[in-house]
């Protein structure tokens, strides 16, 4: 692989993905059981039954910020993803803040996930010792170096396992959802008022759920900041994505549906950290609440690989163009890995671990965690909509299709974003706060200080779809064809959605 003004070592491995390992990960990133034993609790005390009907309304600007990604991805294959296309589309500086809100976005999550982790390992040996906050987190970092280490060797070590952890999940899932929805003796009947908004009011509204919905969504992406590492990117590139959401968006959706069902909002509202299990024993007496635990401790492990890819892979992009110390755009000669980005990484990450520890604040911590980086997820998501929209402004009417999947889509995903972002910050925690607004204010002194220093990535050069291929030409990206290859690529990458 070419490597880019400022890149230092051999930089990533190419080719080392195929599309279906980018579905996986797509899919992996979402953690759809970790997801599902987090928010539905979450999402049932904010708006009640009415849970399938946030989730899927929500999936749809999602599904608009996919679209976004795809098309963005055909036109710049870019480890940074919103990080660069941002930045060419709109201004650096956004671009910029995009990337470090994704870093500490990522870092923050995986110090928030990482005591639930421990948590669900010691509730498969024994319930009582899930309650032992030390050893559940000495558990958690556990898995969370062994993942690390998985991070710094490659993005195709075990993809075998990668398939196994996620299958299994998913097949765990679907599972119980199905028996639970076919099972006599339920505590609700199944009702399409659930998808309606007759149950939205004062004390259940639709932001609420929105807010939460928003953070369970997020990880698909993983596939954007894998794509220089991906064999044929730019012509595949957002497929995983696409199919990370849906394939969400339907567990999501048919997992709350059977919980409703079978044991009924109440019973969740009561038992929020052990409403898997009462579930699961609700389905098979005996094995079924250690089954769903099971699949619960397979998501976090895959979750925290992928989010760590996510954070080094941004940082690695930052490096390469000097708005961070060009350090982090350091590769391993055999593994052709940012290494020195994944060490920093998982050192941060384990000291903010090790600290919330022995304050005793771990669990409030996760609590803010998960709704400041709410706000990270949001700002970054909407810059990359709006990114979309604006790098295909020549040829949004040439078709109907360019009019509804580049831009009315996207820019409706966006908006969503954006209404979210400014509708959570009055209900949001001075914890919370800190964490979202104040990290990501934080980002404003690397920024200036590349900025003052000249970066070439504070340089104007327009994204958009009659240069995009010029500038990857001069530039040598990676994924950069032939002019006149590329000059017969445009039309498909415009019209093939």
């Amino acid at each position: 692989m070419s490597k880019r003004p400022g890149s230092q070592g051999g930089g990533l491995r190419a080719g080392a993905l195929g599309t279906f390992d980018s579905v996986v990960m797509a899919v992996a990133g979402c953690g759809p059981a970790y997801t599902v034993a987090a928010t539905i609790p979450a999402l049932v005390l904010a708006v009640g039954v009415a849970g399938p009907a946030v989730l899927l309304y929500c999936a749809i600007p999602m599904i608009g910020i996919a679209l976004a990604f795809r098309h963005l991805g055909r036109l710049e294959v870019n480890a940074g993803a919103t990080y660069a296309w941002a930045a060419r589309a709109i201004h650096p500086f956004l671009g910029f803040l995009s990337g470090w809100a994704l870093v500490v976005a990522t870092t923050v999550f995986l110090v928030s996930a990482t005591l639930p982790a421990g948590r669900a390992t010691l509730a498969l040996i024994d319930p009582e010792l899930a309650g032992r906050t030390s050893l559940a987190t000495a558990v958690g970092v556990g898995w969370f170096l062994l993942m690390a280490a998985v991070a710094a060797l490659g993005a195709r070590i075990s993809p075998h396992a990668r398939t196994v952890l996620t299958g299994t999940q998913l097949g765990l899932l679907l599972t119980f959802a199905v028996v639970a929805l076919t099972k006599d003796g339920n505590a609700a009947d199944f009702s399409l008022s659930w998808f309606g908004f007759s149950h939205f009011d004062e004390s259940h509204t639709f932001v609420a759920g929105a807010l939460i919905a928003g953070v369970g969504y997020w990880g698909w992406d993983v596939t954007s900041n894998l794509s220089e590492e991906t064999r044929n990117s730019r012509r595949t590139f957002g497929l995983g994505g696409l199919i990370g959401v849906l394939v969400s968006l339907v567990v999501f959706v048919v997992f709350t549906i059977a919980a409703n069902i079978l044991i009924g909002a109440d019973a969740i509202r009561d038992n929020p950290g052990g409403f898997l299990s009462v579930l699961g024993e609700a389905v098979w007496p005996g094995w079924g609440g250690r089954l769903l635990v099971l699949a619960v401790v397979l998501s976090m492990i895959a979750t925290l690989e992928t989010t760590l890819l996510q954070a080094t892979r941004t940082l690695f992009a930052m490096g390469r163009d000097r708005t961070v110390p060009a350090v982090f755009a350091r590769t391993h000669r055999e593994w052709q890995t940012p290494w020195v980005a994944t060490v920093t990484v998982a050192l941060v990450a384990l000291l903010l671990i090790l600290v919330s520890a022995s304050v005793g604040s771990g669990a409030r911590f996760v609590t803010d965690a998960v709704s400041g980086i709410g706000l990270h997820i949001a700002f970054y998501y909407a810059l990359a909509g709006l990114s979309a929209v604006v790098a295909h402004r020549r040829v949004l009417l040439k078709s109907v299709g360019n009019l509804v999947f580049i831009g009315l889509w996207p820019l409706g995903g966006a908006l969503f974003m954006v209404w979210i972002f400014a509708r959570s910050l009055p209900e949001l925690s001075a914890g919370a706060l800190t964490i979202g607004l104040g990290a990501l204010a934080l980002g404003l002194v690397p920024m200036s200080l590349s900025w003052s220093r000249g970066s070439s990535y504070y340089r104007p050069r327009p994204l958009d779809p009659e240069r995009a291929d010029a500038v990857d030409e001069f530039h040598g990206g990676p994924g950069a064809e032939p002019a006149p290859v590329a000059a017969r690529r445009r039309d498909e990458i415009l019209t093939d959605f």
